[in-house]
């Protein structure tokens, strides 16, 4: 599928998105959340990929943020940025994303670093919440999910004052979860993803949902349960028992259950 905002590769069994908008801070547009949707919801349906990375182009940004010019005049959902649907298709994916921070990680996107299941960046690369000093804030994922990582003083502090944080100080603090020499970045993340490529898919789903859960409520237990383990109980010997008694009108085998 022909992108517009982004790139997509596949590098064996890494996916890799690419925010293309490096003239413009790798910001986010209403097009860019769409299709960085749409890029993970084809990745879900197909086998090849088992890890996606999340990169921005060029050596400056990551991305600093979202745009909402050209978005509809009112205040219905149409004139929000979807900035939501990209975060939700990134958290609900079955396979880990690991964001490779290559510059600035500013406002949302930090956020959307923060929404990857981990983070390697350059030495270089700087990450900030400014919405405060724009009159903006993010009151869900950005709140809840750096508290997670950080700490509630430390967090609040992130988004009251707004500090500039290096990417040491932010390996320091438990904000992302690797620093690299900034030549090495594309070489240290591939190395970084294959080594999870390697595990279990299925454990690797399941683990992920398994932490949504925390936060997704419903949302987050139905991963879990539905997508993952209620595909796997339908293939067990009690499954097929009680499928088989119930279209021949007869009483199961309970000797079948539980193995």
């Amino acid at each position: 599928m022909p992108f517009e905002t982004i790139l997509y590769e596949e590098d064996g069994p890494i996916g890799i998105i690419t925010l293309n908008r490096p003239d413009d801070g790798n910001m986010f547009t209403a097009v860019m959340c769409h299709e960085v949707r749409d890029c993970i919801n084809d990745i879900r349906r197909e086998t090849r990929t088992r890890v996606v990375v999340l990169t921005g182009s060029g050596e400056k940004f990551f991305c600093i943020g979202g745009r909402k010019e050209g978005m509809e005049d009112t205040t219905l959902y149409a004139g929000t940025l979807p900035t939501l649907d990209m975060y939700e298709a990134i958290e609900k994916l079955q396979k880990p994303v690991i964001a490779s921070v290559n510059g600035f990680a500013v406002g949302g996107g930090n956020v959307l670093q923060m929404l990857c299941d981990c983070t390697i960046a350059k030495e270089s690369a700087v990450f900030r919440q400014v919405g405060p000093m724009m009159g903006s804030f993010d009151a869900g994922y950005g709140t809840w999910y750096l508290e997670d990582l950080v700490g509630k003083k430390r967090a609040k502090e992130i988004w009251f004052r707004n500090p500039k944080i290096s990417a040491r100080e932010a390996l320091a603090m438990g904000l992302i979860n690797k620093v690299v020499p900034d030549a090495q970045l594309k070489e240290a993340t591939r190395e970084f993803v294959l080594e999870i490529a390697e595990r279990g898919a299925f454990a690797l789903a399941s683990v992920k949902a398994a932490f949504n859960a925390r936060h997704g409520g419903v949302s987050g237990l139905s991963r879990m349960a539905h997508d993952l383990l209620l595909r796997t109980y339908l293939t067990t010997e009690e499954s097929k028992e009680l499928s088989k008694a119930f279209a021949g009108k007869r009483k199961p085998d309970a000797s079948k259950f539980g193995k």
